[in-house]
């Protein structure tokens, strides 16, 4: 599923949904929204919908027909009066030229006679010129114009750009939503659900996500490489150079849930601290063998190196892992 394209309003999100659609019917529609949250949880879809919504020519009961001629346009070749930015490339900054063009379009009069509407996802990925290009727009929007931004990182957005905005703070799913959801959407039993749904920190648009692109299989191929280090079959620096060309950013993600497991587990001695249950046993022999101490210092490294993934640096891949796996590899060492 890409979410993108998705204008779906996931059960989660219905509160937030029927908030927005209030201050619509009310009068009370700010012109530039800011929807929040972690990634994975339907954010811009959430914004995909809205957009719809906004544009209908005949809404009714906080949705939007799929009927009228703005419907059809959306849900076909694209609608004129919205205007969709992003980064050209994924993990690249939104330039100030993008956002220039973006003004050009918001000048114009609305083809279908109604709202103007602009997508812009994600907000943090805007460099510090284009930030301060569109806050030209949020002081002076003109009428019948609606910004909605989409942020996975609401702290990396400029201040002043969230200042202008009224935030729209969308939550994860509580985990019995988020398994029968993701149970009726795969038509799969409960159980192998909330598997998924630990696999994925408990996002389940990123556990479909999962299914669908294979990223299980590459999971596997992760835990099967971190195995071999602990058991001497291979070094750091051979499985370090085999997941380089992968996305680390996801790989760290679940190797630090890993590392919190094995820390919660060696602190407690209780096992039902383990989040990530299929893979109880290699994290309860590390549990058993490694320091506390080796543990805070690798959680940390992870953290840091995935921070400065998220943040756009551009780190040497395999360097970067290679540092992770050889301290992964110390873990082997008995304390």
């Amino acid at each position: 599923m890409d979410e993108a394209r998705s204008v779906e309003v996931y059960p989660w999100l219905q509160e937030r949904w029927r908030h927005v659609t209030r201050l619509h019917e009310a009068g009370r529609l700010p012109h530039a929204l800011i929807v929040s949250g972690v990634q994975g949880i339907g954010k811009r879809a959430f914004a995909g919908a809205l957009a719809r919504y906004l544009l209908c020519q005949a809404p009714r009961d906080g949705e939007a027909c799929g009927r009228c001629r703005s419907c059809v346009l959306h849900d076909s070749s694209g609608h004129p009066d919205l205007y969709e930015l992003q980064p050209e490339e994924p993990g690249k900054p939104i330039r100030i030229d993008q956002v220039r063009e973006l003004t050009v379009f918001l000048h114009s009069t609305a083809q279908q006679g109604g709202y103007r509407l602009v997508v812009l996802e994600p907000a943090e990925a805007m460099n510090v010129s284009a930030a301060n290009a569109l806050l030209k727009t949020l002081e002076e929007p003109g009428r019948e114009t609606v910004l909605l931004l989409v942020s996975h990182r609401l702290g990396q957005v400029m201040p002043t750009i969230r200042s202008r905005c009224q935030r729209i703070d969308c939550h994860p799913p509580v985990p019995d939503l988020a398994a029968e959801w993701l149970a009726g959407r795969l038509q799969i039993d409960a159980a192998e659900a909330r598997q998924l749904l630990g696999i994925s920190l408990g996002s389940p648009i990123r556990a479909l996500e999962y299914v669908q692109q294979d990223l299980v299989t590459l999971r596997r191929k992760f835990l099967a490489g971190l195995a071999d280090i602990l058991k001497q079959r291979r070094s750091a620096l051979e499985v370090a150079q085999q997941l380089s060309k992968e996305d680390l950013e996801l790989l760290l993600g679940w190797l630090y849930g890993w590392i919190l497991d094995i820390v919660r587990v060696g602190a407690t001695g209780d096992e039902s601290y383990l989040r990530h249950t299929d893979v109880r046993n290699m994290l309860l022999a590390v549990a058993r063998r490694a320091g506390p101490h080796s543990l805070y210092r690798l959680a940390d490294l992870v953290h840091e190196e995935r921070l400065s993934l998220m943040q756009r640096q551009n780190p040497n891949r395999q360097l970067l892992l290679e540092r992770i796996l050889l301290r992964w590899s110390e873990l082997a060492i008995k304390h």
